[in-house]
């Protein structure tokens, strides 16, 4: 009975402490390794597209030329 009549006033005097709860920063993003692999894969990728347009406009030139 002692012991149930501490933790009750444990808990009264801890849910009423007045103090508002502290505000959580915003976490900020923490880089990766996979960060860097990613941001060359996309320049890859930006790379080839532009190379795959050059080429259908050289191939439709070619094509313009021989009609």
């Amino acid at each position: 009975m002692k012991r149930t009549a501490i933790v009750l006033c444990m808990l009264v005097l801890t849910a009423c402490s007045g103090k508002p709860p502290q505000p959580q920063a915003p976490q900020q993003r923490v880089a990766t390794p996979w960060d860097d692999m990613k941001k060359a894969e996309q320049k890859a990728k930006d790379v080839q597209k532009a190379s795959d347009a050059q080429a259908e406009r050289e191939r439709k030139a070619l094509d313009a030329a021989d009609q």
